[in-house]
């Protein structure tokens, strides 16, 4: 049997029952594989693992932590304090490139995994493309803040977002609780 990325094992092992299924179930799985591929190509192409993977550093020098792919800042680093710069203009990123400071304060790159306690696990779709569009953690809370090109990303069409986000719940989950953001004034109050 053919493997079909991103379909639930369950719908495989019900198809195969079946005899592989109707031709409408087929099509509905074929496009479901469809968007999952498009969302990888996206993902890999417009450069989300260069914040929300951690750095190692490797035999050549620092490298994609692929063991948690997406899973935003590491946990165990905790609240990071910023480094001093020379002007309110400048801004610092971590060894991981997983953090960031500058006059917006301390900003973590978010678990883009499928995990339901730290990640994306309990987001919907509707809710993936309303963060995107303005802006806002789930849709409705916080601002996402620098260094994260949302103001880019919301120009993606409605079928590219969505096709992100099917493939963001294919990915291995990784529990990993990002720290919350830190406003310019508590991010100054730490140096």
């Amino acid at each position: 049997m053919k493997k079909i990325v991103g379909l639930p094992i369950a719908m495989m092992v019900a198809a195969t029952a079946l005899g592989c299924g109707s031709a409408v179930e087929r099509s509905v799985s074929a496009e479901a594989g469809s968007r999952v591929a498009r969302g990888e190509y996206l993902v890999k192409t417009i450069g989300c693992s260069d914040c929300h993977t951690p750095m190692k550093m490797g035999a050549n020098g620092p490298e994609p932590d692929l063991e948690r792919f997406l899973s935003g800042h590491p946990e165990q680093m905790g609240n990071l304090r910023p480094a001093k710069t020379a002007s309110p203009w400048m801004w610092t990123g971590a060894s991981t490139m997983t953090a960031f400071a500058g006059p917006w304060g301390v900003s973590y790159a978010a678990n883009l995994t499928p995990d339901q306690n730290s990640g994306l696990g309990i987001w919907t779709e509707e809710m993936f493309l309303t963060a995107i569009r303005t802006g806002k953690h789930m849709g409705t809370s916080r601002p996402i803040l620098p260094p994260m090109p949302w103001p880019a990303f919301r120009n993606a069409t409605d079928e590219d977002l969505k096709s992100i986000y099917a493939y963001l719940r294919t990915i291995k989950p990784v529990a990993n609780h990002v720290p919350d953001i830190q406003p310019p004034a508590e991010a100054q109050s730490t140096n």
